[in-house]
Parts: C-alpha cells; structure tokens; sequence
C-alpha cells in the first residue's frame, strides 16, 4: 500500500499472498467477506452500516465499531471515488481526533495482540479501514506525544503533555 503524503500506513494483511510475519505490525486491515484466519487476533468491524450478506451470529467478527467509522455525511460524500480520497483522509482524520476515547480504546487494543480492522469497500487501499490503521500506527508509535494520547501500560501512570499557559498582554500606561 502506498503511504499517502509521506505518512506511515499499516501493511495489508493478504492471507493469500504471503504470510502475516511479512507485514509486520501488530495491525491489519482485511475485506469482511475473507474468511477469518488465525492471524487475524481480534477482529473489528469499522463500518458505520452492517456489511451486506453478513450474519450477526455465526460471523467472526469480535466487536462492530461505528463510532470510528466516517459520518454518514462524510461516506456519502466520498462514495468511493479514488480522487476524492485525499479529502477524505483529511476529514475522516479530523472526525477521528473528536472521538478521542474510543480511538484510544482500539490502540490499547494493538497493544494486547493483533487487531484486524474490518470493512467492506471493495478497494482496501482507499477505504476508511486504511484511514483508521495508519492514524492507530501513529498513535501506538508516538504514544504520549502529539493531540492524541493513549491508555497507559498497567503499572504507569498517564502522561499527557501540558498546554501552554497564556498570560495576559499587559500594557503599562
């Protein structure tokens, strides 16, 4: 997959291609429609709307997050059409970063074992998934640095950078 604008993004997970130890990383993107595999660790489905032709009981899927995927607006707008893709990473990135918790949630979830994000769009290297992967990398890579902070290990305690303190402008008369 091609990093988009110099940004690190999460290598895709094709059981078919090659083995889950050539990708590396402990996150990975995969079509809800493949067939679940062990390498998969927990799976996450990150669509906003069920997956067509998916059953809720008997399916593989460990957890539904539709509150990390795009707005309905926002996936309306899109509608997959690759040049609008850049927009649309910009944007999604933003709704992500208001929803700060639950971002938080699945990156401490990284750190447990692998987590495959799950979507339904049919190309994987402009879907929301790959969106949300990369923002995870970024997140489990700079933990404690930057506007999103995660969960910390057990035994640390949470740090979490200090905002600058304003000092009102005085003038002497």
């Amino acid at each position: 997959m091609r990093a988009h604008s110099g940004a690190r993004v999460c290598k895709l997970y094709r059981a078919a291609t090659a083995p889950a130890e050539e990708y590396g990383g402990m996150i990975r993107i995969k079509r809800v429609y493949e067939p679940p595999s062990p390498e998969d660790g927990r799976r996450v489905l990150v669509d906003r709307l069920w997956p067509r032709g998916v059953r809720r009981q008997g399916s593989r899927i460990d957890s539904w997050r539709p509150d990390l995927a795009p707005s309905h607006e926002l996936r309306q707008w899109f509608g997959h059409r690759v040049a609008r893709f850049p927009r649309f990473r910009e944007r999604y990135r933003m709704e992500l970063l208001r929803h700060h918790e639950a971002l938080v949630q699945l990156a401490v979830e990284t750190d447990r074992g692998p987590v495959t994000l799950l979507f339904a769009a049919k190309d994987p290297e402009h879907s929301n998934a790959a969106v949300l992967c990369e923002l995870l990398e970024e997140v489990t890579l700079t933990r404690g640095v930057g506007e999103v902070v995660s969960a910390p290990h057990a035994g640390e305690q949470e740090t979490r950078p200090r905002p600058a303190k304003s000092r009102p402008n005085r003038r002497r008369a």
